[in-house]
C-alpha cells in the first residue's frame, strides 16, 4: 500500500490491456504498476511488493505467466495472484490453477464491474 491506496501490479505484453487496465484502477483508487515481460514485472515485483498482481498467461513465451507465477511463489510471495487469459474459463476448466498458486482467472476482455468487485473483496 502506498499513500493510502493499494499498488496493483498488472503485467502483459499488450500495451493496450495495461492502459484499459490503468485507466480503470486508477479512476478507481488504485495505484496500478504494469510491466510488459515477466523479466521486467518481476524487478518490479521485488522493488515494490505489492498488494495483488494481474499477470498474463502468454507473454514473450507461450508459459512465461505461469513460469513468473511460480517463481513468485518459489519467494514466498503472499499477494493474491490473477491470471490474466483469453482462454479464461477453458483454463478454469483446463487446470488447477490453485496449484499454481493463482487466486483466480480473469478472462480477456475483462470486465471493469467484475475486476473491480473482486478487488474490493480481496483487498481489505
Amino acid at each position: 500500500m502506498q499513500d493510502g491506496k493499494y499498488v496493483i501490479l498488472c503485467i502483459d505484453d499488450d500495451q493496450d490491456i495495461l492502459e484499459s487496465l490503468r485507466l480503470v484502477l486508477e479512476a478507481n483508487g488504485y495505484i496500478m504498476l504494469g510491466a510488459a515481460t515477466g523479466e521486467e514485472g518481476l524487478r518490479i515485483y521485488k522493488q515494490t511488493k505489492p498488494d495483488l498482481l494481474i499477470v498474463d498467461l502468454m507473454m514473450e513465451e507461450v508459459d512465461a505467466g505461469t513460469s513468473f507465477v511460480r517463481e513468485l511463489k518459489a519467494s514466498g510471495n503472499t499477494a493474491p495472484i490473477y491470471m490474466l487469459s483469453s482462454v479464461g474459463d477453458s483454463l478454469n476448466l483446463s487446470a488447477d490453477y490453485s496449484e499454481l498458486g493463482l487466486t483466480g482467472v480473469f478472462q480477456k476482455p475483462i470486465d471493469p464491474e467484475t475486476l473491480l468487485t473482486i478487488l474490493r473483496k480481496k483487498l481489505k
